[in-house]
């Protein structure tokens, strides 16, 4: 008879430890430790005063759409209820 190393859980269960959970649990520290290693060593943050212009770019963009949907919403309101309500009358 083959014996199979057994895990137990939190609530008493037992799951068996197969060589494709250590591969598992392996492949996720090796994921975790390279995310943090890219993150740390080879991204290039932005500095503050570009993160700032950018935020402002940003900003200024939204307004402007903003403006064109509230212009676009009144226009069509305007259509809607002098134009095509008024013909349905």
């Amino acid at each position: 008879m083959v014996s199979v190393p057994v895990s137990k859980t939190d609530d008493g269960g037992s799951i068996p430890s197969t060589p494709a959970n250590k591969e598992i649990t392996m492949g996720l520290k090796t994921y975790v430790k390279d995310s943090y290693n890219e993150l740390v060593h080879k991204t290039t943050w932005p500095s503050w005063q570009e993160l700032q212009s950018s935020a402002v770019v940003v900003l200024v963009a939204t307004f402007i759409i903003a403006l064109i949907v509230l212009v676009m919403d009144f226009s069509f309101s305007l259509i809607m209820r002098d134009g095509i309500y008024h013909l349905l009358r």
